[in-house]
């Protein structure tokens, strides 16, 4: 049996990384959590161990570690949502940067050899110009948000213990991903929300959007859980890997692509609240980097996870 610890486990990405690994005879799964943390992702999954653990106080990370021993780290907590560092800046350069350092710092003490995974994005790529896509994994860093900030230093820090320290850490840049369980504030769940909100009468028939022309690269987080383990499992630590689908498209196409899985008439209507104050115009991967490593490419198509999606959130509406 091999010991995961897997930091935002309660969270869209981890409960499914969860769910994968357990999926299998071959895993123990912890997770840490604090006492605030909801739990309706993993209630589901009763074979997680949780381990109550506040990754901004580095005694509560160490005696976390020393705990589990784990043989592998999937490193996903974070704060996430790119409009949410706009108004909160420094908590989400505390949270993201100071949460791995402590991780880091907590594995270099105790001497114990994990693998970690330090789960990056492409946010990291910022202002990416007309002829630089698909982005590869040598594109400039130019990120255009706090979050964006926050990423390159979790990269640069994963990237920085390998070399000082020779720590086993595989970092990977996710680009977009989606499916069942998304937060409500994420564009793809936002407008599935709102869409399964009307079909049950609950407001009138109107979705508001943000900027519907930016680019996209989304994939299912089935998916992408999938590459996050095999992206330790057979990638070279010291080493950084994209994954993504391959395929850029406008949030207005991901729309009418949801619009037209509804019988009910739609509005649609800009809300200026949505608009950010830089956007990235588009976000265009090639996982042949990563391909080539392990094989990994994606399976669900765009479309399945779009009505899985819309599912979800009409069982819950």
């Amino acid at each position: 049996m091999k010991k995961a610890l897997i930091t935002g486990i309660t969270g869209f990405v981890g409960s499914h990384l969860a769910e994968l690994l357990l999926g299998t005879d071959n895993w123990e799964v912890y997770g840490t959590v604090r006492w605030r943390s909801k739990r309706e992702n993993i209630e589901h999954l009763s074979e997680i161990k949780l381990v109550e653990c506040e990754l901004r106080d580095s005694v509560s990370v160490e005696r976390t570690i020393l705990q589990v021993q784990p043989d592998y780290i999937f490193h996903l907590a974070a704060q996430s949502f790119v409009p949410t560092s706009w108004n909160a800046p420094s908590d989400t350069l505390s949270n993201n940067i100071l949460g791995q350092l402590n991780i880091l710092e907590a594995v270099r003490r105790t001497g114990i050899q994990p693998k970690i995974l330090v789960a990056c994005s492409s946010e990291e790529y910022g202002l990416v110009m007309p002829d630089e896509t698909p982005i590869t994994e040598d594109n400039p860093l130019r990120p255009l948000s706090p979050y964006g900030v926050s990423k390159v230093a979790q990269d640069l820090l994963g990237y920085q213990y390998f070399r000082s320290y020779g720590m086993q850490i595989v970092r990977t840049r996710a680009f977009n991903h989606t499916g069942p369980r998304r937060g409500h504030v994420f564009v793809c769940s936002d407008f599935a929300k709102q869409i399964a909100e009307i079909e049950k009468g609950l407001h009138a028939p109107i979705i508001f959007t943000g900027n519907l022309e930016a680019q996209r690269d989304f994939t299912d987080v089935r998916d992408m859980v999938r590459g996050y383990l095999l992206a330790l499992e057979q990638g070279e630590p010291g080493e950084v890997y994209q994954l993504c689908s391959g395929k850029a498209l406008a949030i207005s196409e991901l729309l009418s692509l949801l619009l037209s899985m509804t019988d009910v008439a739609i509005e649609i209507r800009q809300d200026p609240a949505r608009l950010r104050p830089s956007d990235v115009p588009i976000l265009l991967g090639s996982y042949a980097k990563f391909h080539k490593q392990t094989g990994w490419e994606p399976q669900i198509p765009f479309k399945q996870t779009m009505a899985d999606l819309l599912n979800y959130w009409r069982v819950r509406t």
